[in-house]
């Protein structure tokens, strides 16, 4: 055979691709935007809106991109690590001051959540190929796809029953307890995704003991820290669990604290056994990053650091947090006095919780109302304006009733 015919039988190297699916909430997004219907309700995509439904840049954002504008000279790389005292600061607001200065404690910055998330998994990938992270069911669905293409097995456990809008802890204990030395535990530090359903303090303190016992790798997930009973409360979690175990992993997010979704603002932070081998996984950390984008976006940390730096604008954008937190809780008290049905979700936290739809009754919230909700029957609560929410309130009643 000619060397052209035998190149011409064999497929080009893109069209040995798959077609792959696309992501079902991205999706949803465009979806809600392409809608022409004035009266749409979009409470699909996780950001948090006021009370005329923006979602507006914060003040303390506002001030500190405007000295960032007149101070900075310097567009230069800055390293693998990121801002390193931006990393400092958010340090202290996840561990608290007392945890500040524990050197067993290693952190740098990332593109986002998502990008702690997978630097995270690929830490664990290269320390361990064998390793399991048990994760609870439901979970955010980016968790799998993120985790799992580091190649590190996702074991799951029950977490929360849809049908009864309660948490199957004791469930959730038995698998636990079936995991071994060495396996690692997600958790959400706070405002559950997608079900609001947070673990109370008794909970996370027996979780906490059982990590000790079993010898466990907690890798938690921060993302909404603030959005639900406040910054120090909602990292309470997170700080027993890594106190707790010998080791441990955090993903953190600014994206909804800071209200810079679209900067790609995170951390990642590694607790290991010792200050030495705290600075043998940084070093591994570097690598991987360095690999991976080399070095993260760097405004959206500048800002949060010169927020933080400063005790006004700090003091600004923690009363800033403050409201949108109780924004979200009296948006879920109005809905839970408007059906005893509803009653359920003022006792969740953050923005989000699941109603007992099904996937087709969500679409047809969609195709009849101009609703957008994620087919699990999760939505935004404060992707609700306060003009729409007694009527987004009775289109899912209509639907439950059948």
């Amino acid at each position: 055979m000619q060397q052209g015919a035998m190149a011409a039988a064999r497929p080009m190297l893109l069209d040995r691709l798959e077609e792959q699916p696309g992501d079902s909430l991205i999706a949803l997004i465009a979806l809600a935007a392409a809608d022409p219907r004035p009266e749409k309700i979009d409470v699909g995509v996780g950001v948090y809106r006021d009370a005329a439904g923006n979602t507006p840049i914060l003040k303390s954002v506002k001030i500190a991109e405007q000295i960032l504008v007149e101070t900075q000279d310097t567009k230069s790389y800055i390293g693998s690590q990121g801002d390193v005292r931006f990393v400092e600061l958010i340090k202290s607001i996840v561990f608290g001051e007392a945890a500040a200065g524990d050197d067993r404690i290693v952190g740098l910055q990332t593109p986002g959540g998502c990008g702690a998330l997978r630097l995270g998994a690929e830490l664990v990938a290269k320390a361990n190929p064998l390793a399991r992270i048990f994760a609870g069911e439901p979970t955010w669905p980016n968790h799998a796809p993120l985790i799992a293409s580091a190649g590190v097995e996702m074991v799951s456990y029950p977490y929360y029953a849809k049908d009864s809008r309660e948490i199957c802890f004791d469930r959730m204990m038995d698998a636990l307890g079936e995991a071994e030395t060495g396996d690692l535990v997600l958790l959400h530090g706070c405002c559950h995704n997608p079900t609001g359903a947070d673990l109370d303090m008794d909970q996370w303190r027996a979780v906490a003991e059982l990590i000790a016992a079993r010898g466990l790798i907690p890798f938690v997930d921060l993302a909404y820290q603030g959005f639900g009973d406040g910054l120090e409360a909602d990292a309470g979690g997170a700080r027993l669990v890594f106190e707790a175990a010998e080791q441990a992993i955090l993903a953190q997010s600014c994206d909804k604290n800071f209200s810079c979704y679209r900067e790609r603002t995170g951390s990642l932070f590694v607790k290991a056994s010792s200050a030495r081998g705290a600075e043998i996984a940084f070093g591994n950390l570097l690598l991987l990053a360095r690999t991976m984008w080399s070095m993260p976006p760097d405004h959206g940390a500048a800002v949060a650091r010169i927020i933080l730096d400063d005790p006004e604008l700090n003091a600004l954008w923690r009363a800033e947090v403050e409201t949108m937190g109780a924004r979200i809780r009296s948006l879920r008290a109005r809905l839970a006095a408007i059906d005893p049905r509803f009653a359920y979700i003022e006792g969740q936290k953050g923005m989000f919780s699941m109603l007992p739809l099904s996937p087709a009754q969500v679409l047809e919230l969609r195709n009849e109302k101009g609703i957008y909700m994620a087919g699990s029957g999760r939505f935004n609560v404060v992707g609700l304006s306060d003009e729409n929410v007694d009527r987004f309130a009775a289109a899912v009643l209509e639907k439950m009733d059948g």
